[in-house]
């Protein structure tokens, strides 16, 4: 008798759930990536919520900045005036742009003045990142503030040169005016400005740290086309230029910057000598510069100091 042996069936078994993929289980527990970026807002919370260490870090900067010198803080007044009077000889007296310019002296040290602050904003935000590796590896914070601590800096240092400009401003016989409270918006702008600019810089200078090297011929350049030691409306009168070289040169942002303080101190700087909407132009740099600075330094955050 034969045996017949009867296979068992297949047995199924439900399929098997799908796996839970780390980001899932990453977020379920709370866990976010280290050095991820934020988002803008909470970015700007946290600069807000970091605002006195940007302050300290400034002043702390600034005190440093000529701590061996035998003048010491004396010479952030000097250095400036110092300039202005080799810009007094060589474009002054050499090459005659003194001529038709009434009030040439204060009229050259505000330029010099107001274009050393953005120059310096400047110079201080591409070394930002790559010449604080060391704080920027050993602890967690905006990358922004060193930027804006640099610009909070050099802000700092133009109120201590405004002291001399105001002394020069009075012993050249301009009266105080009510004017002079334009110094304070014309300030706020172009801090916005410089510091967008400063942030920009940071973050190219981070990933080419060459571009410091570089710099200082570009500004130089800028200088030269910004009437730090010439009267623009001197320069452009009776000339043959093309209307688009007309426009550059008049509403080149330092020009802009460098005549509103002028317009706001010195009563023989008339309002016809300042570009058609003046003031909406040093806000669109402003916000132009300021914004876009902004948010292209914030894009990299989490590659600063990496590499």
């Amino acid at each position: 008798m034969s045996q017949v042996l009867h296979t068992p069936p297949p047995t199924t078994n439900p399929p098997a759930p799908p796996a839970e993929s780390l980001a899932e289980l990453a977020a379920r527990h709370g866990l976010t990536v280290s050095g991820a970026r934020p988002s803008l807002v909470q970015y700007v919370r946290q600069l807000w919520a970091r605002r006195h260490f940007i302050t300290a870090f400034a002043t702390a900067k600034l005190t440093a900045q000529y701590s061996q010198a035998k003048l010491g803080q004396l010479w952030q007044v000097a250095n400036p005036l110092l300039n202005a009077a080799v810009y007094y000889l060589i474009f002054g007296l050499l090459m005659g742009t003194s001529r038709g310019v009434p009030d040439y002296v204060p009229f050259l040290v505000t330029g010099v003045f107001v274009w050393t602050f953005t120059q310096s904003s400047i110079m201080a935000g591409t070394k930002a990142i790559s010449g604080s590796l060391g704080l920027v590896r050993a602890l967690h914070f905006p990358r922004a503030s060193l930027p804006l601590s640099y610009c909070l800096q050099q802000l700092q240092q133009l109120l201590f040169s405004m002291i001399a400009l105001v002394v020069i401003l009075l012993a050249f016989g301009i009266p105080v005016a009510a004017s002079w409270l334009l110094v304070v918006p014309a300030l706020l702008l172009q801090f916005t400005f410089n510091a967008g600019v400063a942030m920009a810089m940071a973050r190219i200078g981070a990933k080419t740290p060459d571009i410091s090297q570089l710099m200082p011929f570009v500004l130089r350049t800028w200088m030269y086309a910004s009437g730090v030691m010439f009267s623009i409306d001197q320069v452009l009168a009776g000339k043959d230029i093309p209307s688009w070289a007309r426009v550059l040169l008049e509403y080149n942002p330092a020009v802009v910057y460098i005549d509103l303080m002028r317009f706001a101190l010195i009563d023989s700087f008339q309002g016809s000598q300042l570009p058609d909407h003046v003031w909406a132009v040093a806000l669109g740099w402003a916000l132009l510069a300021g914004i876009g600075g902004f948010i292209y330094f914030w894009k990299a955050e989490e590659t600063y100091g990496r590499g």
